[in-house]
């Protein structure tokens, strides 16, 4: 699917607030009500919108002590690969993981609620994956920048 510009003034309204209306956005653009329904629903069709979500704020429901931990696998091995990943992605404490090149293998970003509660999670249930060889657990002292917005 092709984004022409105003699909992209679409887009950055969605991205800083999804809750704005079809009308709200639609008076901002000149477009009809109509018209930015429809273009929003072609990009959903198109996977370019991936869905609408709620940004929670982590320390008020207790997970705002963040990690960044490097695993790095015995083997690179495709099976060994496609099972981490899919167990990895089955603990809810992890919010994110990307497979990365260099030192480590993968970065997962975890969110718990303190420094026991990640021991917990390390103890009995990321070191009891299979094919783990290593890990490093980085812990975050502030967040100095974070967005979800994708700047078009």
């Amino acid at each position: 699917m092709k984004i022409d510009a105003l699909d992209k003034r679409i887009l950055n309204h969605l991205q800083q607030d999804s809750k704005k209306t079809n009308k709200e956005i639609s008076n901002d653009l000149g477009l009809s009500v109509t018209a930015v329904y429809e273009r929003i629903r072609k990009m959903e069709r198109a996977g370019v919108i991936r869905g609408h979500v709620a940004l929670l704020n982590p320390e008020m429901v207790e997970k705002g002590f963040m990690v960044l931990c490097q695993i790095k696998l015995t083997q690179h091995k495709k099976d060994f690969l496609t099972k981490f990943e899919k167990e990895v992605t089955s603990l809810p404490e992890v919010i994110e993981c990307l497979h990365v090149s260099g030192d480590f293998d993968y970065i997962l970003k975890v969110l718990v609620k303190d420094m026991d509660a990640y021991r917990e999670f390390l103890v009995t249930k990321l070191t009891t994956l299979d094919h783990i060889g290593s890990t490093k657990s980085i812990f975050t002292i502030s967040k100095v920048k974070q967005t979800t917005e994708i700047i078009l």
